[in-house]
């Protein structure tokens, strides 16, 4: 398969290329297009095979269920038996965004689309581009991010063709992303709403809009034996190919603690990478030193993350330490991808 790639400018579309495109979707082809979070490998939501397309071209497991992309609030109700009042007011705060909201599914979803589950995850993405391919995709794109299963999420259109070139149909390139991690995902068949993977919108944020909502206890394990209700829950995401190691704790302790570890690694012949931010970078004279962005502006942060794991690759080191991100909103996400693709591996000085 030759995958098309057709750049445009999201502020303004080549609609002649996203009819194209929409076509694909509705004779149950791939297309990847951008969204205000990470790049995702769109498909028609409501056909089967065209999910097991999706999971093919990805090599991700069948039971790790899909995100349904809508574009227009009307279109929620045909795929989803029943929309709580609450999920109604967190939507019309910060939908279209980088919210996913889960709800028992309507008989029209295929089980293709959610892993085998009675729930179905559903977005509303906030991206010009996306808006536009959804719609004239048939309106329901069933969409993860646009890598290879477990490698670090697409924040550019080059990392979607590095790793899916020639395996899907067609990629929309609209430029780099705005936010860089996935949606904020909450769960709304549980009694008390539950956030089963943080992202840009918090808990605080949701709590403002809805009143109680929890955290799920196992949002940070990197394994379990539950069949996974949404995306990210089950199986190690966003990994490098070296081995990482966050580093927590005060500053000076970390850095410390980093140069130490890149000295003993150098020393036994390895090739290591440090990720840090532009208030510590000066801080690690030996190894390959990557600025992920600045503290002051934790945004930074986030949308750099996975572009940053992704140049460690390409340099080919073997081990990765990065310092911890205890930022005021995005810290718990940030972390989250990050404890992710290192595998749990964390050590505390």
């Amino acid at each position: 398969m030759k995958t098309k790639v057709i750049r445009m400018n999201p502020q303004e579309l080549d609609m002649e290329g996203i009819r194209e495109a929409g076509e694909i979707l509705r004779q149950g082809g791939l297309v990847a297009f951008p969204t205000e979070t990470v790049y995702g490998l769109g498909g028609n939501g409501l056909d089967p095979q065209a999910s097991a397309k999706i999971y093919r071209a990805k090599g991700r497991p069948s039971d790790n269920p899909l995100i349904i992309h809508i574009a227009d609030m009307e279109d929620l109700e045909k795929i989803v038996k029943e929309v709580p009042e609450s999920a109604k007011k967190l939507a019309s705060v910060y939908w279209p965004g980088p919210l996913t909201m889960i709800f028992q599914k309507s008989d029209i979803v295929p089980y293709e689309t959610t892993g085998g589950m009675d729930t179905v995850a559903v977005r509303m993405p906030d991206h010009p581009l996306a808006q536009a391919l959804i719609r004239a995709g048939g309106g329901y794109v069933a969409a993860p991010s646009a890598n290879t299963s477990g490698r670090p999420s697409p924040t550019m259109a080059s990392h979607v063709e590095e790793d899916l070139d020639g395996k899907i149909d067609m990629i929309l390139d609209g430029g780099p992303v705005g936010i860089g991690l996935e949606s904020t995902i909450v769960d709304f068949t549980e009694e008390i709403p539950t956030i089963l993977r943080p992202g840009y919108i918090n808990q605080e944020m949701v709590r403002r809009v809805i009143g109680q909502v929890q955290m799920d206890r196992g949002l940070i394990q990197a394994d379990s034996k539950v069949k996974p209700k949404a995306p990210g829950m089950k199986y190690r995401h966003y990994a490098p190919k070296a081995d990482l190691t966050v580093v927590e704790g005060s500053p000076k302790a970390v850095q410390e603690k980093i140069c130490a570890l890149v000295e003993e690694k150098i020393r036994a012949g390895e090739k290591v990478g440090v990720i840090a931010t532009e208030e510590s970078i000066k801080a690690y004279p030996e190894g390959i030193v990557k600025c992920i962005g600045t503290r002051a502006d934790e945004e930074s942060i986030a949308r750099h993350l996975f572009a940053v794991l992704r140049e460690f690759d390409d340099c080919g080191v073997t081990y990765i330490y990065s310092e911890a991100f205890d930022t005021p909103q995005m810290g718990q996400a940030i972390m989250n991808r990050l404890m992710k693709a290192a595998g749990q591996k964390k050590i505390q000085v």
